[in-house]
């Protein structure tokens, strides 16, 4: 497309000038004169006909051609910056947009974001944490790892790790769990799905009629083994994800009974085309996963 002479100077300095409403202040982030800012705008309004500002006392005001201009020009200069970012020393770098549920982030991820770094320098990784309700599509996201069965809709899932639950909890408590059934005398910490403590409790041959403790429910398991570790109740949570608290013996399994309701996948929208970068996480994440 052929575009129209257009004044990159002049722009910029009508810019500046609209967001500082003042020509001094202007000058000041462009590093040129007042005098320069002030002839650079009236160039513009004169190949445009139009006045942008109108010239107060005390500043500036901007006309309705002005408001009109100003925020297609901030979001142009913000896409330019950008990309320029992006590009930087002559070699192009690719965003990546992950969003990862707190669990898998901090128990698994972040310890090996640095061996990613160094394979794929190339990659302008962009990490968001959720509680495992993400939405791809709102969200802007290219992947999503999550907790769950795999089944999400217009969703392509792929598996990466199992994440079996565990009763977890500090020593002292430990100490007072003799039998499943004792974890019922303590306070039961668990994630928003209901199910997970009654399954584990039949798994661990619990008759489907027991009494229910009292329980606190968590957004997070991070908080929930947070809370565990505090002393407050009795945790059941993926033990892969939390390797230093039970290496230390700041946390213990008292039971060896584990149930699973679901893993770790990586979600894309199943209409979204694989980039780059997306393959190359893809790939560097099951290679690590499997090693």
């Amino acid at each position: 497309m052929v575009r129209p002479y257009l004044p990159l100077k002049a722009l910029r300095a009508f810019e500046a000038s609209a967001r500082h409403l003042s020509f001094t202040r202007a000058a000041e982030e462009l590093h040129v004169t007042q005098a320069a800012v002030s002839h650079q705008v009236k160039l513009l309004e004169t190949q445009l006909k139009v006045p942008l500002f109108t010239r107060l006392p005390r500043g500036l005001m901007l006309t309705q051609e002005g408001e009109l201009l100003l925020p297609v020009l901030e979001s142009a200069f913000d896409q330019i910056s950008h990309t320029l970012e992006r590009v930087g020393e002559s070699h192009y770098r690719e965003v990546l947009n992950v969003g990862v549920v707190g669990t898998f982030a901090v128990g698994w991820l972040l310890p090996r974001l640095e061996d990613f770094q160094r394979q794929y320098p190339f990659v302008d990784l962009r990490l968001s944490t959720h509680n495992n309700r993400a939405d791809i599509a709102a969200e802007g996201l290219d992947f999503a790892i999550r907790f769950g069965t795999g089944a999400w809709h217009a969703t392509a899932a792929q598996p990466l790790l199992p994440a079996s639950l565990s009763v977890m909890c500090i020593p002292a408590i430990a100490a007072r769990l003799n039998t499943p059934d004792d974890v019922l005398g303590e306070t039961l910490l668990r994630s928003y799905r209901a199910d997970e403590w009654t399954e584990w409790l039949l798994a661990a041959g619990l008759p489907r009629s027991f009494p229910m403790a009292k329980s606190i429910v968590f957004d997070s398991s991070i908080a929930m083994v947070e809370a565990a570790l505090q002393g407050v109740g009795v945790a059941l949570a993926p033990p892969l994800m939390f390797p230093r608290q039970l290496s230390s013996g700041a946390l213990v399994q008292p039971f060896n009974t584990t149930v699973s309701l679901g893993g770790y996948w990586l979600t894309r929208l199943q209409t979204r085309p694989e980039t780059h970068a997306m393959a190359c996480f893809r790939e560097w994440l099951l290679t690590a996963i499997n090693a």
